[in-house]
């Protein structure tokens, strides 16, 4: 099995290590323990949810015009055509966007 070069160094601690020490150095690795079993335990971070909202929303947080945005809608890869043939925008698009801006 491989072993983290760190794991190896803690083997050759618990080998090597005076027994006055040992107590401490268990207390570490039951730390390190403790830590990966949360870890293990813990519910996985759920992803951002995207929401659609209006041109007019999203004109507001990018700063431009809602009708700007209407016209140039290719140059705003967070707009989207729904169903009904009116246009949205993606929340985490609109993040996206503006993080690429800055």
């Amino acid at each position: 099995m491989l072993r983290h070069h760190e794991l190896e160094l803690a083997l050759r601690l618990a080998k090597e290590l005076p027994v006055e020490a040992l107590p401490r150095f268990l207390g570490d690795l039951e730390e390190i323990r403790a830590t990966v079993q949360a870890r293990l335990v813990a519910p996985a971070p759920q992803p951002p949810e995207d929401k659609l909202v209006s041109v007019k929303q999203a004109a507001l947080r990018v700063g431009f015009s809602w009708s700007y945005l209407y016209h140039h809608p290719e140059e705003f890869p967070f707009l989207k055509k729904k169903k009904n043939g009116r246009w949205g925008a993606s929340s985490l698009g609109i993040n996206r966007y503006l993080e690429e801006m800055s």
